[in-house]
């Protein structure tokens, strides 16, 4: 499965958790400081910014290797935590009065921007390159892993596309390779170890 598909149906299954949302629900607490609302905003932008980035000039060159690399080298200084957050609460607002026609109409967007770009395409992060295909697998994680916050936020029964589960885990699990946390993770998927308090690969 290619990574597009693969993004097109992460955000696709995001779409319908939205529509499961009821309204006395937006405004509840969800993770950390943000309230549902703050939460699917920052999710949605997993589809956003493949949108903005793809209406920006392509840089130069790949600098960043690989979705791994992303979340190993880039991440780490780009991460101003008080930003994302900010970020987020803005995305919540701009979901307006009908979150699920406002994404949809992203999305929308978005899966015709991605079909006319060639295979190549370079995306520019903070004026560094990395090719769509790389960086929609990183769009994978997030709308995965935060469609689980999300449904676990409103009580619902809901679980990603598998497909979309497994691209996020195996992306994680070679972050941590690349950390140098590969055999912890390993000893615990394997029942032989414990994760120590508060391990995570992000």
């Amino acid at each position: 499965m290619s990574n597009t598909t693969l993004f097109l149906d992460a955000s696709g299954s995001f779409v319908q958790l939205l529509g499961r949302v009821r309204d006395e629900q937006w405004e509840q607490p969800a993770l950390g400081t943000w309230t549902v609302r703050s939460l699917a905003g920052h999710t949605a932008r997993a589809i956003l910014t493949v949108e903005s980035y793809l209406g920006q000039d392509e840089p130069g060159a790949v600098t960043i290797p690989s979705a791994e690399a992303y979340y190993n080298e880039v991440l780490e200084q780009f991460t101003d935590h008080a930003s994302i957050e900010a970020r987020g609460v803005e995305a919540g607002a701009w979901l307006g009065a009908d979150p699920v026609s406002q994404v949809s109409e992203a999305l929308s967007r978005t899966r015709t921007l991605i079909a006319a770009q060639p295979d190549d395409r370079i995306v520019s992060i903070g004026g560094m390159g990395i090719l769509l295909d790389q960086y929609l697998r990183t769009r994978v994680v997030e709308l995965v892993v935060h469609s689980i916050d999300l449904a676990r936020a409103i009580g619902a029964d809901h679980t990603p596309p598998a497909a979309g589960i497994a691209t996020a885990v195996s992306l994680l699990a070679g972050t941590a390779a690349h950390k140098g946390q590969g055999v912890t993770l390993l000893m615990a998927l394997t029942g032989r170890a414990q994760l120590p308090p508060g391990f995570t690969t992000v």
